[in-house]
């Protein structure tokens, strides 16, 4: 199931789009508002250490967070979550985002490109991250291939079992 929340932001005063899943997803989950997660997310962006491949970030959380740092990981312990991974080094994919294969209670989901939370089964985000369906251009029980302009139109949409999750923060206690 899906839930439309913007986790506060329109009603911190941030307008326009931004990439600010993270500050969002956890802004919902942990119940604190919009406006403090961002701060807490944007200080901590623009404090944390100048590396080669990151160089000095801008002190704002609008256009993402690097999530692999130290100071994000102690931040999200922090306010009382913990790391659950679903992926490791050549396991492929184990957990979907399906209410079915994750744990009752809020949690702020990492899958590809996105962070997104999601509280007792359902997803709360601006869209649905979610990817159910996979097009296949071979032919399913018995039909002809037909062509259109060149191109090859039958095919059928399959189940895949949702977007892969690379782990969870879920909130303790």
């Amino acid at each position: 199931m899906f839930t439309y929340n913007d986790g506060g932001r329109k009603a911190a005063g941030y307008t326009g789009k931004a990439g600010d899943c993270v500050a969002r997803s956890i802004a919902i989950a942990s119940g604190y508002s919009y406006a403090t997660i961002y701060e807490a997310l944007a200080k901590g962006m623009g404090e944390q250490r100048v590396t080669k491949r990151t160089g000095k970030q801008p002190r704002s959380a609008r256009d993402g967070i690097h999530t692999g740092r130290k100071w994000f990981k102690d931040f999200m312990v922090g306010i009382g979550f913990r790391w659950v991974p679903t992926m490791r080094i050549g396991s492929g994919t184990t957990v979907h985002l399906d209410a079915a294969e994750l744990p009752m209670g809020r949690l702020v989901v990492a899958v590809s490109r996105h962070y997104t939370a999601m509280i007792d089964g359902v997803i709360h985000d601006t869209y649905d991250p979610r990817r159910g369906k996979s097009w296949s251009f071979e032919p399913d029980k018995g039909q002809e291939l037909k062509a259109n302009q060149g191109r090859n139109v039958n095919g059928v949409w399959t189940e895949i079992g949702g977007r892969a999750v690379y782990g969870f923060w879920i909130k303790e206690g």
